[in-house]
């Protein structure tokens, strides 16, 4: 018996059941003792047993292959609505169809790490209808598996394919998209239609097969859509998803190479703007969207972002475009606030006020005010429309004065001379030391301040590593030399 599973029977040995617990406490069981009638005693109903499976069930890294047998998985999982069989061994979409058909409460499903790239045959009969949640990160299922799941999950409302190793989208509504995707040929009777990326002659003969965009329905109920982690580089790809889920609410990009918010061929088209789709064109309902760690350079693409019309939260941190721009993060903040009136949370943080959004455009005028007139974006006219042609901010230094000049006092001399208020008190008892003779140690220093002598008198300069500015010295005041006794 190996030590994991020893130590798993131990605990389970020691670790009664919840009925278990009732029982003890409360003294439910066959011989309960007489009780006071005045008590209230509560009735725990006994379910046969292992038939109580709680409705969140977790199994990861449990090697899991196999369903199990059927009659068993009826009986025992009828309850549960949330399935985490994570970094299992499952291969066979058989199996999970075999699991999961015996649940038929469940709404959220992960099987992230089980190698389940396909293919997948529709189980015939199969209903799953209540099923919101889907996660398949690092399973490598290819897209075609994914239409097929979507069309057996009507009401799927999150969808997790992270770390799929995806750099195309191969499912469209449309024969013919963004980024010149067409028909291949003809397809004979009862096969799909498909068509081809304008980047399918860059690949590999290997990928070529593989790489081709096959025409689906849309699925209206998916709303959330993680991709993270992909190595999806083009906007084009990204239009799919938008056009595959027209509700979509949130996207998730994280760790995408995404080097640009239109496509190579948009940028070659931008003259034909007739011609040019817009980025947004696809994502109305889009409410948030993750991109942070994308490859993006340009100032231009936070701009198309402003242009996505339910856009809220967004984040963009770690872009190669922050590395170049010399501002802190601070005044970078301000400037994405300034070029995004819509987003109330931009890269997690608290949610821009009205006074936050009103300062950041400000500075963003300022910003550009010494800039020539041909690097200053659109937003920048808008701004200034709504708030003016603003005056540079002038430039007040508060440091303090670093020589002025004091009158040092000593019995009946008095001399002006000028110090530097950044010496510490005992650094000025030693210059001291040769103009009135008394060594630093037996010397008091008091200091007075000209426009507080009648109302505050005398300061005594007690503490020797004090900086002289700390006192608020100017010019005109005073310090009396005095001998301790």
């Amino acid at each position: 018996m190996c030590r994991r599973f020893k130590a798993s029977l131990e605990t389970k040995a020691k670790m009664p059941t919840l009925l278990e617990a009732l029982e003890n406490k409360y003294g439910f069981g066959d011989h309960r003792e007489k009780i006071d009638e005045t008590l209230v005693s509560i009735f725990v109903p006994k379910l046969p047993p292992r038939l109580s499976v709680p409705e969140l069930l977790i199994l990861n890294d449990c090697n899991i292959d196999k369903a199990g047998k059927p009659e068993d998985l009826r009986q025992k999982c009828c309850t549960v609505k949330e399935l985490d069989l994570a970094q299992n061994k499952l291969e066979d979409w058989d199996e999970v169809f075999g699991i999961l058909s015996h649940m038929p409460r469940v709404e959220f499903v992960n099987l992230s790490l089980n190698r389940l790239g396909g293919p997948i045959e529709i189980p015939q009969p199969w209903k799953m209808d209540r099923l919101r949640s889907l996660v398949l990160n690092n399973t490598k299922l290819e897209w075609y598996g994914v239409e097929t799941l979507l069309q057996l999950l009507p009401v799927l409302e999150e969808l997790h394919l992270s770390l799929n190793d995806y750099t195309h989208v191969l499912l469209d509504t449309t024969e013919e998209d963004a980024n010149g995707c067409q028909t291949a040929e003809e397809p004979a009777s009862g096969e799909s239609e498909s068509c081809q990326c304008s980047s399918f002659s860059t690949q590999s003969s290997q990928d070529k097969k593989h790489a081709v965009c096959k025409k689906t329905e849309a699925h209206h109920g998916i709303k959330k859509l993680h991709l993270t982690g992909n190595h999806i580089s083009e906007w084009s790809e990204i239009c799919r998803v938008g056009r595959l889920f027209p509700n979509l609410e949130a996207l998730v990009l994280a760790d995408c190479p995404l080097r640009s918010l239109t496509s190579a061929q948009n940028e070659t088209n931008e003259s034909n703007s007739a011609a040019t789709p817009n980025s947004h064109e696809h994502f109305k309902t889009l409410t948030l969207l993750n991109l942070s760690n994308a490859k993006i350079n340009n100032w231009d693409d936070i701009d198309r972002l402003s242009k996505f019309p339910a856009l809220k939260n967004l984040r963009v941190q770690c872009w190669p475009l922050w590395e170049k721009c010399d501002s802190t993060e601070h005044e970078r903040r301000q400037l994405l606030i300034a070029r995004l009136p819509k987003i109330n949370i931009l890269n997690g943080g608290d949610v821009i006020g009205p006074v936050e959004r009103e300062d950041a455009e400000r500075s963003f005028i300022r910003y550009y005010l010494d800039k020539p007139e041909s690097d200053r974006p659109e937003r920048y006219f808008e701004l200034v429309a709504v708030h003016g042609k603003l005056d540079p901010l002038v430039n007040i230094d508060l440091r303090p004065e670093r020589r002025v000049k004091i009158t040092f006092t000593y019995g009946e001399t008095s001399e002006e001379r000028t110090v530097d208020v950044y010496r510490t008190v005992v650094d000025l008892k030693s210059r001291l030391e040769r103009i009135v003779g008394i060594p630093a140690a037996k010397m008091r220093l008091f200091y007075v301040d000209q426009d507080l002598r009648d109302l505050q008198g005398l300061e005594e300069m007690r503490y020797p590593h004090k900086r002289l500015y700390s006192y608020n010295i100017r010019s005109g005041d005073e310090i009396i030399v005095d001998q301790k006794h």
